[in-house]
């Protein structure tokens, strides 16, 4: 008899080292297919104490979607096959396409958070009610849960033990080939075009001025591999670079095409082990998978704690801060109005071009949850909204671990001023996003970053007027952001 079945692919949208095409490919036919689930892609109303409405898929990530099962169609393509893309709700599009062309089985990657556990079961029960089995499988970390030294559900709450365990006794999987693809069932429907828009939020094109051209695809995913690894050289100096704001090499900037699966961890870490072996191994290539492993961790903390790291109160359940809300304020941190230009630049970039570094992030988050103490799940939204390399463990981990409710229990607030002092001495990044300070760099890159600093005089050299030109900082701030005000 001929078995027929169907591979959905989900966060994992490549060829290489792929379990679930894998498996999948086991059959005699097998219909790929996508479907964009309209509750990941819209609004979402953001629930619990003071619940707020934001957009879930931004300009830039639908941008960098539509590129990815663009790149993924034509890949399949390439190997006789092809990629269905419906929208719906994936509980109701799989059985009827299971139906259509009379699949045995469905395959997709499982995934940790909340909604996408809550999907797959949905998904599995539609299936068993047609007589069609569903087959799991973890596809998009490094290790695998099955490999590490405990189970999920018990692993430790604090990344240094977690890691230190991991690294004396797990080994990472090697990656899986490019299977031979099995024909489209005969009756398979036409693949179609893909939805436009994948949104609700109009795509957009990313500012000139970025780090990086971030094109979606497995293609450009091992290209940016080879470029950083291999032609550029770049990781043998990771770990002194990787702090850096401006420019396209000061990291690997891999975390796109990982967040949309493009590329395989495991991948990654092959590429290291071959870099170490025929080039350099160092502090740097053990950091890149350092920050693999930071990844990871977040992805079994959210099977372990479940929704609760959703909760403003996260999961050490702090009662203990008076979070409050002005929803003038979260604007003027949104749209980069601060009156604080390290921070201002991050979000500026952020909003023109999906994208900034990970020191960038973190004074950004600290600033808003730290410092204005306003409520840290509507910034994690907000970056929800807006990053290409949006991941849900990731992001959330992140924002919590800095708002102090997250995966550490010391104070991780920062100090701002001197962090853009530290790594933005010259005020490069600054000027570069915030261009109304740049002249004051020419007096004193300290004064683009603290323009409150500057002499009148130098002020008007720039033809900078504080609360014209830029803002002044945002009063709650305190009086060591606001000498001028």
């Amino acid at each position: 008899m001929t078995s027929t079945a169907i591979v959905r692919f989900r966060r994992d949208l490549r060829l290489h080292d792929n379990p679930t095409l894998v498996a999948a490919s086991e059959a005699d036919r097998l219909l790929p297919v996508f479907v964009v689930d309209p509750r990941r892609v819209g609004e979402r109303e953001y629930g619990g104490p003071d619940s707020f409405r934001y957009q879930r898929l931004g300009g830039h990530r639908a941008r960098f979607l539509r590129e990815s099962l663009g790149d993924l169609r034509d890949r399949l393509r390439g190997h006789g096959s092809d990629l269905l893309v419906r929208r719906g709700h994936p509980e109701d599009v799989l059985p009827e396409l299971a139906s259509e062309v009379g699949a045995d089985a469905v395959h997709e990657q499982t995934l940790p958070t909340t909604e996408e556990r809550q999907t797959g079961a949905a998904v599995g029960d539609a299936l068993a009610a047609e007589d069609v089995a569903r087959r799991t499988h973890w596809t998009h970390t490094l290790h695998h849960p099955d490999d590490l030294p405990v189970q999920p559900t018990v692993i430790d709450d604090t990344f240094t033990p977690f890691r230190r365990r991991v690294e004396a006794e797990s080994e990472v999987r090697e990656p899986v080939g490019v299977p031979d693809l099995p024909p489209l069932p005969d009756d398979a429907p036409d693949a179609g075009e893909l939805p436009d828009p994948l949104g609700s939020a109009p795509e957009q094109s990313a500012d000139e001025r970025g780090v990086l051209p971030l094109h979606g695809g497995e293609t450009r995913a091992l290209e940016r591999v080879e470029e950083y690894v291999w032609t550029g050289d770049h990781l043998r100096e990771y770990r002194e670079t990787r702090n850096g704001l401006v420019g396209a090499d000061y990291s690997a900037k891999f975390s796109p095409w990982l967040a949309a699966g493009c590329l395989s961890p495991r991948f990654v870490a092959d590429e290291v082990d071959r870099y170490e072996a025929e080039r350099v191994a160092n502090d740097s290539t053990y950091w890149l998978l350092f920050e693999l492993r930071w990844r990871d961790f977040f992805q079994f903390q959210f099977l372990k704690h479940g929704g609760q790291q959703f909760r403003r109160e996260g999961i050490r359940n702090r009662t203990d801060i008076d979070w409050r809300w002005d929803e003038r304020v979260f604007q003027r941190w949104a749209a980069g109005e601060t009156g604080v230009p390290f921070v201002d630049a991050a979000m500026r970039e952020l909003a023109a071009t999906g994208y900034t570094s990970n020191r960038a992030r973190q004074n950004a988050a600290s600033l808003l949850a730290n410092d204005l103490r306003l409520d840290w799940r509507r910034g994690a939204a907000h970056f929800e909204t807006l990053l290409v390399d949006y991941d849900p463990a990731s992001n959330y981990g992140n924002w919590a671990y800095i708002a102090g409710v997250g995966n550490d229990s010391r104070d991780r607030a920062f100090d701002v001023l001197s962090q853009g002092e530290r790594y933005d001495p010259d005020a490069g990044f600054v000027a570069r996003w915030c261009p109304e300070l740049a002249d004051l760099a020419a007096v004193d890159p300290g004064y683009t970053r603290e323009p409150w600093t500057a002499p009148s005089g130098a002020l008007v050299d720039a033809g900078v007027e504080l609360g014209v030109d830029y803002p002044r900082p945002i009063p709650a701030l305190g009086d060591r952001y606001d000498a001028m005000s």
